[in-house]
């Protein structure tokens, strides 16, 4: 039987974390983290495969975009970023909005801009949402130029599984998120 995951400290948490990322954390977290995030944010960082229970509010959603958002975050920093599609979050689309912009905006945005603070040139980091009302002009955007996180409901992925055009832009996928499963 596997031990289970140990609480990692917050401190532990901040140390993995690149040093912009870190100051994100600080300032929008006061560097605490929560029993999910102690418990997940580790895991995912060494790309383990990992199941998030607990109650809604825990922090699970920022749980998993966390470790995800620091390597991507990285990557740009050392300009390896490719124009490629590196995590594939599903999310039915009620939930897909909020926690869209509470996980994944915000996050994003603030360390861009304490990047930029302190001079840091980067490889903005992209994503986008993918529905079945999504405009032609958008899906034509996002086949030029993936996001980096692409966010999609199942319903659109069952149908874009599909297309051979679209599967090929899934070979760069490193990091699948699968949130509310009922």
């Amino acid at each position: 039987m596997e031990k289970r995951p140990e609480r990692h400290s917050n401190e532990e948490i901040l140390e993995l974390l690149d040093e912009n990322v870190r100051e994100w954390c600080i300032q929008e977290l006061d560097g605490r983290f929560t029993p999910p995030q102690r418990m997940a944010v580790p895991l995912i960082h060494e790309r383990k495969n990992v199941l998030i229970c607990s109650p809604t509010g825990s922090g699970k959603t920022l749980s998993a975009f966390l470790a995800i958002i620091d390597d991507i975050f990285v990557r740009a920093r050392a300009g390896a970023l490719e124009d490629s599609v590196y995590c594939l979050y599903i999310s039915p689309l009620k939930s897909l909005a909020n926690d869209i912009h509470k996980n994944l905006s915000l996050p994003l945005d603030g360390i861009a801009r304490i990047a930029r603070e302190r001079g840091i040139d980067h490889t903005p980091l992209r994503h986008a949402i993918r529905h079945g009302d999504v405009s032609r002009a958008d899906k034509a955007k996002m086949a030029r130029k993936p996001p980096h996180i692409l966010n999609i409901t199942p319903e659109t992925l069952a149908i874009l599984l599909n297309s051979p055009k679209f599967r090929e832009s899934l070979r760069t996928v490193r990091w699948v998120v699968v949130d509310e499963i009922h």
